[in-house]
């Protein structure tokens, strides 16, 4: 194929990848030929769809309000991987979605999905490789449609945890659903159980939240064992008072004064609270008169103690008891 068709052929599909490869031994030109005349066949047959990514400053850009990702959560650690993946990798190879701004100083963008990428980028920015920029797909879409399209983004992702999504589907079904779980189960493609179960975890009391070192160590399982325990309020009161010493031993932890207590643990402990048995009673204890006999029962019931004789005792017998009694009541 001459230089001029080679010419023709990158023209047409420009925008389909890079279609500039030069030659080698084992791609010659009519296999690029094919891979053109398929690329050409796939665009006309309306199989392939185009699109104009960004490469923009991430300065340009902000989270959406509704994000469904805590930003300020993101550290270098927890986003290690996926800098050092974008370093050797020279690009960023997955574009964020964002939707354009107006009027809105010196941001230009609306990140609706990317929040780590954003962040791995502009770490990367700041030290010592400026060369990075922020790939980004630009759509035009509604709240409603950000959401559900963030949601399917993160669903299956572990590193975002429960309780970012249970906060974020709390605040949905009542911006965008009026209140209707049904409907959002339906809008999201999920079952009215498992969206239940994330709003339930939304639903969890602070005072127990804050039992946990961070609130992102709370799983939905969580919720449900803890939400279960306190429906009675003698019940309720028990654990939000555990939960109150636990709250400040993470706090130490979080000072650096100790190891922090880990999310299974919390559960546990909580749990204990309400299930715990009673101590069990002590034993009835008996007091006998100077004669040998045990005329005297004494039973502790709550703060009271109680004393039983039988009636047949005679005074003297009961007498020596009732000293037997107080002797060993204050020793």
């Amino acid at each position: 194929m001459s230089k001029r068709h080679d010419a023709v052929f990158d023209a047409v599909l420009s925008g389909l990848g890079d279609t500039r490869e030069k030659r080698s031994a084992k791609d010659g030109s009519g296999t690029r030929f094919l891979k053109r005349g398929t690329a050409i066949s796939e665009r006309m047959s309306g199989e392939l769809e185009e699109k104009t990514l960004h490469w923009v400053d991430p300065a340009e850009c902000r989270m959406w309000d509704r994000h469904n990702r805590d930003y300020d959560l993101l550290t270098e650690d927890n986003c290690r991987e996926l800098i050092d993946g974008i370093r050797s990798q020279g690009r960023q190879e997955f574009p964020a979605i964002v939707r354009r701004l107006n009027d809105d100083g010196p941001h230009a963008y609306e990140v609706i999905c990317g929040a780590r990428r954003h962040f791995a980028v502009s770490w990367l920015r700041r030290n010592n490789y400026p060369q990075f920029r922020y790939l980004v797909d630009v759509r035009d879409m509604s709240d409603e449609e950000a959401f559900r399209l963030a949601d399917i983004e993160n669903r299956d992702r572990e590193d975002i945890s429960d309780y970012e999504r249970a906060i974020d589907y709390a605040k949905a079904i009542k911006l965008y659903y009026d209140g209707k779980q049904k409907t959002m189960a339906q809008r999201l493609e999920v079952s009215e159980t498992w969206l239940s179960r994330y709003l339930g975890l939304a639903k969890l009391p602070a005072e127990i939240v804050d039992a946990f070192h961070l609130k992102t160590d709370i799983r939905e399982l969580h919720a449900r064992t803890l939400n279960q325990i306190i429906l009675k309020p003698a019940d309720r009161k028990k654990v939000f008072a555990e939960a109150a010493r636990l709250r400040e031993l993470q706090e130490g932890a979080r000072a650096g004064r100790e190891a922090p207590v880990d999310p299974v643990r919390v559960v546990s402990i909580l749990k204990a609270a309400v299930t715990a048995k009673p101590a069990a009673r002590p034993a009835a204890k008996k007091f006998a008169a100077k004669s040998g006999d045990a005329v005297i029962t004494a039973k502790t019931r709550g703060r009271a103690v109680v004393l039983e004789f039988p009636g047949s005792a005679s005074r003297e017998d009961l007498e020596s008891a009732f000293q037997a009694f107080l002797n060993d009541r204050f020793k």
